[in-house]
């Protein structure tokens, strides 16, 4: 009777190559963001009627937009970071590195990801000719500065704002 032969590739060969392919799918999708800029139009605004009011820019400051986490990040690099963990060693002492390397991962993860998702943006205070103050942010796309004269235009929730 004979033994089944056993593949001389390490075990873990094929969970890195599944996790580099999810990791790198998982990554992929956290780069379609939703813009905040006042020059993007998503498909669904276009075709629309939108209200466009003038006003007078009083202050601009500079933000930082965070966008919303989607998970990317930690998900990733906790597979990475757990194939890379689980190449060291053998026995329980290749479980603790799996694990580690793992915990590692997510942090690293998740700090890659929370910057990845920052953008430079404006606080706009405008005035509108009837006296009303209002405060609009997006990103830092347009040169705007207090006394440029502006058009406010909003829709569909969203407002903007241009010269």
């Amino acid at each position: 009777m004979s033994l089944p032969k056993t593949s001389s590739v390490p075990r873990f060969a094929s969970f890195r190559t599944v996790g580099a392919i999810v990791a790198i799918a998982a990554l992929s999708t956290g780069c379609a963001t939703q813009s905040s800029s006042s020059a993007v139009y998503r498909e669904s605004d276009t075709q629309r009627e939108q209200t466009v009011r003038m006003a007078t820019v009083e202050s601009v400051r500079k933000v930082m937009i965070q966008r919303d986490s989607k998970g990317v990040g930690v998900v990733g690099g906790a597979v990475v970071g757990g194939l890379a963990g689980s190449s060291v060693g053998g026995g329980k002492g290749q479980d603790i590195a799996t694990v580690l390397g793992a915990i590692g991962g997510m942090v690293a993860g998740q700090a890659i990801e929370e910057k990845a998702n920052q953008r430079e943006g404006l606080e706009i205070m405008v005035v509108y000719d009837t006296g009303e103050k209002r405060v609009i942010v997006q990103e830092a796309d347009v040169e705007l500065r207090a006394g440029d004269r502006v058009q406010v235009i909003s829709g569909g929730g969203k407002i903007r704002v241009a010269r």
